[in-house]
């Protein structure tokens, strides 16, 4: 018998990895869309919404630790797999 944890095809949520990845992918996203339309994000700052807006101040503020975390995970998904 199948369990969750077992084959493949696992999702991003049990996938360690992935879901660093998926986290990487949406600061670097939403500071992008924050620079070109600041208006866009700066309207939702509490509630659901909110999570876009705090991961666009996670991009502009430790930019340069994301941008290393990204090269990282860049290689790691490259090179090691």
């Amino acid at each position: 018998p199948e369990t969750l944890f077992s084959g493949e095809s696992q999702s991003a949520i049990f996938n360690f990895q992935s879901l660093l990845t998926v986290i990487l992918l949406l600061i670097c996203t939403c500071a992008y869309i924050r620079s070109l339309a600041p208006s866009l994000l700066d309207k939702n700052k509490t509630g659901l919404l909110g999570i876009f807006w705090k991961c666009a101040r996670i991009g502009e503020r430790k930019s340069p630790y994301v941008a290393v975390c990204c090269i990282v995970m860049a290689f790691s998904i490259l090179f090691a797999q």
